[in-house]
């Protein structure tokens, strides 16, 4: 990106630059605001890659779809670069055409993508079948050698989780509670919700410790010993921190699937 920026007058490209960073910064915990950054980047600088990158990325995330395919297939053209390919693919999921995301699936550019971008590809492939109710060939798609490795990559839980789902729409309850539990033991980052996935197929249900109890005959709370610590009727000691261990998701780009 810094390469690119070059071709920029200095104070242009320092323009630029801040409204970039300011794009990474909240890009996942305000999108919208990211997204606005964006705009002002892509008026400054649109003949450049990175701005149409980026300003991609920042319309995906508000589900502007159509708007961040039109942003990612004009960095393509400016870098000849297949990696945005898995993303393109499932804006078209996201505008309502799995069929065409799938087609992509198929194309010769997906075997120019590194293995991590396989890994989303067919993570898109799965999502879209799914759309189409085709529950059990999304199961079959996501069948692969990097979903039978023990290895743990970057990818790895939200391969998993998305195995674990697509199972449990079939009907595979017992195997989906399996994946689940094999995504949170490589979900180090915390990218999916499959510790609470695990909860709900175990029946488990969390008390708030904080809620008042009820109050007694003579309309006063029970009280726990001299220094008048409430109690929560039924609830053993350190329930509330009684949590399958574990866990984030994602999401996404590509798990709209």
């Amino acid at each position: 990106m810094r390469q690119e920026l070059l071709s920029l007058p200095k104070t242009l490209a320092e323009d630029v630059a801040r409204n970039l960073v300011m794009v990474a910064k909240l890009l996942d915990e305000d999108p919208e605001k990211a997204y606005g950054y964006s705009r002002v980047a892509l008026r400054l600088a649109s003949r450049v890659a990175a701005v149409r990158e980026a300003a991609g990325f920042a319309a995906y995330a508000v589900g502007k779809y159509s708007e961040a395919l039109a942003e990612f297939r004009a960095a393509r053209r400016m870098t000849g670069s297949v990696e945005l390919w898995p993303v393109m693919a499932d804006c078209e999921r996201g505008m309502g055409r799995p069929e065409k995301a799938l087609a992509m699936a198929g194309e010769p550019e997906v075997q120019r993508l590194d293995r991590a971008g396989q890994v989303e590809m067919r993570l898109v492939a799965a999502g879209a079948r799914r759309d189409m109710g085709q529950a059990d060939a999304a199961v079959v798609t996501l069948q692969s050698p990097e979903l039978a490795s023990n290895a743990v990559h970057p990818w790895t839980a939200r391969l998993r989780y998305a195995y674990a789902d697509a199972l449990l729409e079939v009907g595979r309850e017992k195997d989906a509670r399996d994946w689940f539990a094999k995504a949170l033991e490589a979900d180090q980052a915390g990218a999916t919700d499959a510790s609470d996935r695990l909860a709900e197929l175990d029946g488990v249900q969390f008390t708030d410790v904080l809620e008042d109890s009820e109050p007694d005959e003579d309309g006063e709370h029970a009280q726990d010993g001299e220094h008048g610590a409430e109690k929560t009727a039924g609830e053993e000691p350190g329930a509330a921190d009684r949590r399958v261990d574990g866990e984030d998701e994602g999401s996404s780009e590509a798990d709209k699937g």
